[in-house]
């Protein structure tokens, strides 16, 4: 009782000290000659304040100096710089992998955690030949955001959308409200395929061809894709969900749109469906405070498979890994299992850097609309997983989504879409 005490103690005065971070920060603790150094490097920006807070504090009642390194955002890059930690001599003890690629790279660095009290209390850690070595940051989804009201006054049905027949029924029926009700700035959906946004095609979406109608623990198209094997009659049936959401998207936004354009159209209430995950929440959240008109929300499946799609992706996006060299790794061991198991951890994770924590002991509900929509769609177990992360390095962006942009610019069809996509993946084998 007195250690919690202390780390509430400790929490509470820190939060008053310690500002958010830019894309490269430190914070540390006061240290003393006999204390354990801990130093974590990660990835996020937009949580560095929270989670320096709540290190800080922690590392105060439990006489560890905790050091947090944040890299990220558009001038700090992550791959790159995490390299140089390593040739230093001051390397991470903690540090973030994002999936098999990373593991990959990192291989030779990173600590099995098999045994930790905190494996029992989720099904998402990163496993590799059943060995568990990554501790999850958080549970992220996507699916088709939808506007609740846009639905019901074309009259669609959310829970129908289950099919690319439903879906193509459903975005007839909202092209026409709009065009009877003369909206004629609406969009069905607002989706972005530039040249910068391939991560929104390239590997989300591509994931519908990967995971979509599966079990969570299938991985045959990832592992097949990755022998350079295509499945045909699967990447038709995909190509066709991608045919039918350039369509109905704003031509605009398909084309020239960025991150923030794509948001803003679906936070205006000016589109049906969003594709994007529940990671906009801050921003739809921000929308809604300085412009008003907050509406129901929630997610519906992509149809990216033929038959029934009854489910949204769902995974954890990012690990966090010890590094076996450290000497530190009793405190990154209870560094972790503290985030896992305490409400002082629960309370960071989930009220103060808003995310949806990845344990089933964590009883917090997040406030954001779309990671409202998300724990709906896990807690009656309809998730697809992610495999996006497991293809090579760049192949989703590099690789596949300039065949994306082409395609949404029309100039190449549904079967050269097909086609160019094939020779990508058999060009693995």
């Amino acid at each position: 009782m007195k250690k919690v005490l202390m780390f509430l103690v400790a929490l509470m005065t820190m939060a008053a000290f310690v500002a958010c971070g830019g894309e490269t920060t430190t914070a540390t603790t006061a240290t003393t000659a006999e204390q354990v150094t801990l130093r974590v490097f990660q990835n996020k920006v937009e949580i560095d304040g929270a989670l320096t807070t709540y290190a800080t504090a922690w590392g105060q009642a439990n006489d560890v100096n905790v050091e947090i390194v944040t890299c990220g955002g558009d001038s700090c890059a992550y791959g790159t710089q995490i390299l140089a930690e390593f040739q230093s001599a001051n390397q991470p003890d903690i540090f973030v992998i994002e999936g098999m690629g990373g593991y990959n790279q990192y291989s030779d660095k990173i600590l099995s955690l098999a045994g930790e009290a905190w494996l029992a209390d989720t099904d998402l850690a990163f496993k590799v030949d059943g060995v568990p070595y990554g501790f999850p940051v958080a549970v992220e989804a996507w699916g088709m955001g939808y506007n609740k009201a846009i639905l019901q006054a074309a009259g669609v049905d959310p829970a129908s959308l289950t099919s690319l027949a439903a879906y193509e029924t459903a975005f007839a029926a909202i092209q026409d409200y709009y065009t009877a009700n003369s909206l004629n700035d609406y969009a069905v959906v607002s989706m972005a395929a530039a040249a910068g946004m391939t991560w929104v095609t390239g590997l989300h979406n591509f994931n519908g061809y990967l995971s979509a109608g599966l079990d969570y623990a299938d991985s045959s198209v990832i592992d097949n894709l990755n022998d350079g094997v295509v499945n045909a009659t699967r990447l038709t049936a995909y190509a066709n969900w991608v045919e039918l959401l350039f369509e109905y998207s704003d031509e605009t936004i398909l084309l020239e749109g960025t991150y923030d354009t794509q948001v803003a159209k679906f936070a205006s209430g000016k589109a049906a469906f969003i594709h994007q995950g529940n990671w906009i929440d801050p921003n739809l959240v921000s929308y809604f405070n300085d412009n008003g008109g907050e509406f129901e929300m929630g997610y519906a499946p992509h149809a990216a498979a033929a038959g029934t799609n009854d489910a949204i992706f769902v995974s954890a996006p990012s690990y966090y890994v010890i590094n076996k060299n450290s000497g530190s790794i009793d405190a990154a061991k209870a560094f972790l299992n503290d985030l896992a198991s305490t409400q002082a951890g629960h309370e960071y994770m989930v009220n103060e850097a808003g995310m949806v924590p990845a344990f089933k002991s964590v009883t917090l509900l997040p406030s954001g609309p779309l990671s409202q929509a998300m724990v709906e769609w896990m807690s009656a177990g309809k998730i697809y997983a992610w495999w996006q992360n497991d293809m090579p390095s760049d192949f989703g962006m590099g690789e596949l989504g300039p065949i994306y942009t082409s395609f949404a610019a029309g100039n190449i069809t549904k079967e050269q879409f097909i086609s160019a996509i094939t020779d990508k993946i058999e060009a693995l084998g």
